[in-house]
């Protein structure tokens, strides 16, 4: 396969090693650089709305440090259950009770994305939604999770593409969205702002 040169720099505002994955796997050879927004000093009326107003506080950070006309992708994932925003669990015994509340239930992942086009001063944002169906692991599976230590670093204490997938039954809608980052609607966000998606592959 020939390389090719992207027509503009993607900057993704995001450390997530999954969300990266993801841009790459799909083409796309992003560059990494982290916002440090305080997460928890904002606030919002609903989960879907908070996701949103995190992906957007991230992706401004970076694209007000930036200099050459990128373009830049803010992202953040809570999980929604029962009208609670929930990110990555604070300690074990956290992301062992929650899993004790999730385990035979569904959840909604809402993942915020904002884009930014630096050099024409355009955003365009929005949030995806995937509702997730838990599975029934037992306690010792549960301890067992937990104890990997996988949960403390991801929204929700659990991921699809990690030891987690097995107590997941199913889910409606996109799985990128739920592993962090919707590659359909970042193909439409960025139409938005007249880029082809195509046109950053590597």
């Amino acid at each position: 396969m020939s390389e090719r040169t992207p027509t503009r720099r993607l900057i993704l505002a995001s450390a997530s090693p999954a969300r990266l994955n993801l841009l790459r796997d799909a083409g796309l050879v992003p560059e990494v650089r982290v916002s440090g927004v305080d997460e928890d000093a904002l606030t919002a009326a609903t989960p879907a709305e908070l996701a949103l107003v995190l992906a957007e506080a991230k992706a401004r950070v970076v694209a007000d440090a930036c200099a050459d006309g990128e373009l830049v992708i803010g992202c953040d994932s809570v999980l929604e259950l029962d009208g609670q925003a929930l990110g990555k669990p604070a300690s074990p015994e956290e992301a062992t009770a929650r899993w004790h509340a999730m385990r035979g239930r569904s959840g909604v992942l809402r993942t915020g994305h904002c884009v930014i086009d630096t050099l024409k001063g355009r955003q365009a944002s929005a949030t995806a939604s995937t509702v997730v169906r838990f599975g029934t692991p037992s306690d010792a599976e549960v301890a067992a999770y937990v104890a990997s230590g996988e949960p403390l670093h991801v929204a929700g204490a659990f991921t699809l593409d990690g030891r987690s997938a097995p107590f997941v039954d199913g889910i409606d809608g996109d799985p990128g969205n739920v592993i962090g980052l919707s590659l359909p609607l970042l193909r439409t966000l960025l139409a938005d702002l007249d880029t082809a998606i195509t046109d950053l592959w590597g």
